[in-house]
């Protein structure tokens, strides 16, 4: 059973396993969460705050939020 990609090709099962690890690895990383904010800014139409600022943010609600420590 072959999978097929976006164009049309027939994808190796080493394409798709690389494929899964990239994902799960952006995943796990919050890079994939950046990737959504811009597209999100871009449909909104406002401007996306710098990347720097961003993980500025994202730390600082972290840090602020008392679900994410353990005491």
């Amino acid at each position: 059973m072959s999978a097929v990609g976006p164009t049309g090709q027939v994808l190796t099962p080493l394409v798709r396993a690389w494929r899964g690890l990239r994902w799960y690895v952006r995943e796990a990383t919050g890079e994939a969460r950046w990737d959504e904010y811009v597209e999100r800014c871009g449909r909104e139409g406002t401007p996306p705050m710098s990347r720097r600022a961003w993980e500025r943010h994202r730390a600082d609600a972290k840090e602020h939020d008392p679900r994410a420590r353990c005491c």
